[in-house]
């Protein structure tokens, strides 16, 4: 096989094959490429090479080597379907549908279609997608279950599923039609039916392939062994579900359980894991690691095949985080894929949204025009669900209303968008104005209630009304206190306070405490802020009020362990109250018991040992400013606490 001489090319030959029976495509590698160098043109290497490649799914790599073998053996049909393969993996869709339409060998006729269909799938040429399989066999499994891909990418869920059913009768039990099935299920927010679908999926895969490793990673244990992209992880779907089914979770807003579901997949290495799944684990952490997460999905961008959603997610979260600049940049950057994977309505929005950094008013025109828009169809929509209950046609009544749901989800950002702009000149007043003009469509939206709380709130005379809006959502997470926004619960707290309801505001204070201890009882080395930072914002609002002895109690309370609670984000608000004391003490506009003078100085004491190591700025931060190892112990907290508690003492006496 590789020119060998003697009774031990046949061990060599036994030992390459052997590696790749075994699914060691790695260690085949290595001694292929040694020969390859000794034997350039070596057939069996480049074959081989080719495969391995393949299957180790490194398409670019197998793309050169069956380049080579089509440049030497042009007669070979099977190579040519091979680099057209090849070409098919590694995103390359015109090319590899060139490739395949000069193959003529009847014998690959059907695997031929099959391929250009996919290509011109992929590209979205639904035309084109279908004539070609018109030339394929009708009852070919896998024509059927092209045609339900095509249904899919229509949007027509039903008639997919359908069709992907078909396909599971003829050929028996397929985890990868399962997920299909699944993934129809979740188009159609059946969510219970999809995951019984993954439930299958998952169940079978565990029992068959225990060596997969399922559920073994954790957020405490993340030093787990690789499964690799092997062929069997591959062939059991569970990838495919286990994304999935983070997806369901993350759609009905148990962000763990979305977590828990990626974590529990089939452990890989980050360089190994699949497009969606490094798509998946970006999301996840953007909370934790923002820039962990843009750096992996403009990896993606920059090396298709890609989520269609990364584009749209890498703009939305840019501007989430406030990198309008960036945003615009990745905008600017691929035109081409804006047309191709951006609808026209998202597009402006987005384009309004780069207008904002330089003329809001002009912004504001753009995203009313926008509004407008939604607003018209919002109410087509409503004639529409007000017509199939008339007809009592409850097919058309699910039909409308999810078309409503989704309608109306799309017009929210345009709203909060436009609201934001009065929103951050403080005018609360024309924000609440512009909330219940919408109030029509959007009184049952949980977002829209949440904000309208918040303008009631910062109004600062209408905490009455703030309750009102506050209190059902709170209740509602009675027995998940820590899945809310601190700052709802803060605020609600606040609202009970100057209210005089402060019997509420205590109960509800103890029920986030007795949360936060439960929990830190199951995990010990789990940070928990939420009971901090309702402190630090009710400790906050008495300073603000002149009530230092009660309020600069609170904030220092919020700091409670203060190894799990000092922070750079928590002693930022914390120290603006002291600095506020100190001020107002300075000028003889007010007096503090003396209990507390020392219980200011008693919490400096600690804030200067547990924040010896803790910087108050970035590194970023420091960079910028110049900030070298000298004179970086400026910006500890222990530093800063030093300096207060000198100012105080000098206060005192």
């Amino acid at each position: 096989m590789f020119q060998a001489q003697d009774g031990a090319g046949s061990s060599y030959t036994s030992t390459i094959y052997g590696f790749i029976r075994d699914q060691k495509y790695e260690e085949a590698v290595r001694i292929l490429q040694i020969e390859l160098e000794n034997h350039p043109h070596s057939r069996a290497a480049l074959s081989l090479l080719g495969y391995c490649y393949y299957h180790m799914q490194l398409f670019h790599q197998a793309v050169g080597m069956y380049e080579q073998l089509c440049a030497n053996y042009p007669e070979v049909d099977e190579y040519q379907l091979y680099l057209a393969q090849s070409l098919y993996k590694s995103g390359q869709y015109d090319a590899a549908s060139r490739r395949a339409s000069q193959l003529e060998s009847e014998q690959f006729a059907q695997r031929v279609h099959l391929l250009r269909a996919a290509s011109y799938y992929e590209q979205n040429d639904i035309k084109a997608t279908r004539s070609v399989l018109e030339e394929c066999l009708p009852d070919d499994p896998t024509t059927i279950v092209f045609d339900g891909a095509i249904e899919y990418k229509e949007g027509r869920f039903e008639a997919a599923r359908a069709k992907f059913a078909d396909a599971l009768n003829i050929l028996g039990y397929q985890p990868d039609l399962s997920y299909n099935i699944a993934l129809c299920f979740f188009k159609m927010k059946q969510y219970g039916n999809a995951m019984r679908q993954i439930a299958e999926i998952i169940e079978k895969g565990v029992r068959d392939h225990p060596e997969l490793s399922v559920g073994s990673k954790s957020e405490q244990n993340t030093d787990v062994k690789s499964v690799r992209n092997s062929t069997v992880l591959r062939e059991t779907a569970l990838v495919e579900a286990f994304n999935l089914k983070a997806a369901i979770e993350y759609e009905m807003k148990n962000y763990k359980g979305a977590r828990d579901a990626l974590l529990d997949m089939p452990p890989r290495q980050e360089e190994e894991l699949d497009p969606v799944s490094l798509h998946n684990f970006g999301l996840m952490n953007m909370d934790v690691d923002p820039n962990g997460g843009f750096k992996k999905l403009n990896f993606l961008l920059q090396n298709p095949p890609f989520p269609v959603e990364t584009f749209s997610n890498l703009l939305i979260l840019y501007t989430k985080h406030g990198f309008h600049d960036l945003m615009a940049d990745v905008l600017a950057e691929n035109t081409h894929l804006t047309f191709q994977l951006l609808s026209k309505d998202f597009y402006d929005f987005m384009d309004a949204t780069v207008t904002l950094q330089t003329s809001p008013e002009d912004a504001y025109r753009k995203y009313d025009e926008l509004a407008t828009k939604h607003v018209e169809g919002l109410r087509k929509l409503t004639k529409k669900i007000q017509d199939a209950r008339l007809a009592q046609s409850n097919e058309d009544i699910k039909t409308s209303l999810k078309a409503y749901d989704d309608a109306l989800e799309d017009f929210m950002p345009v709203l909060m968008a436009q609201a934001n702009i009065y929103w951050e000149r403080g005018n609360y007043t024309q924000v609440e104005k512009i909330f219940r003009q919408t109030a029509e469509f959007c009184s049952e939206h949980e977002a829209w209630k949440l904000n309208v709380a918040h303008v009631f709130f910062l109004q600062g005379n209408k905490y009455e009304q703030a309750i009102q809006y506050y209190e059902p959502f709170v209740k509602k997470h009675q027995d998940n206190l820590l899945d809310v926004q601190a700052i709802i619960l803060a605020n609600l707290c606040v609202c009970y306070v100057m209210n005089t309801d402060n019997e509420k505001a205590e109960e509800l204070l103890r029920s986030i405490e007795r949360e936060e201890e439960e929990e830190s009882s199951r995990d010990p080395d789990k940070r928990l802020f939420h009971l901090c930072i309702v402190n630090l914002v009710i400790g906050t609002l008495y300073c603000s009020k002149n009530n230092y002895d009660f309020g600069i109690c609170r904030v220092m309370k919020s700091m409670e362990p203060y190894h799990r609670k000092l922070g750079p984000d928590t002693w930022y608000y914390a120290k603006r109250c002291f600095l506020g004391l100190a001020l107002t003490l300075a000028k003889h506009m007010t007096t503090i018991r003396d209990s507390t003078m020392d219980d200011i100085l008693e919490f400096l004491d600690c804030a200067d040992q547990h924040g010896k190591d803790i910087f108050t700025t970035t590194a970023a931060d420091q960079k910028s400013a110049g900030v070298t190892g000298t004179n970086a112990i400026q910006h500890t907290i222990r530093y800063e606490a030093r300096v207060l508690k000198r100012t105080f003492l000098k206060l005192r006496s």
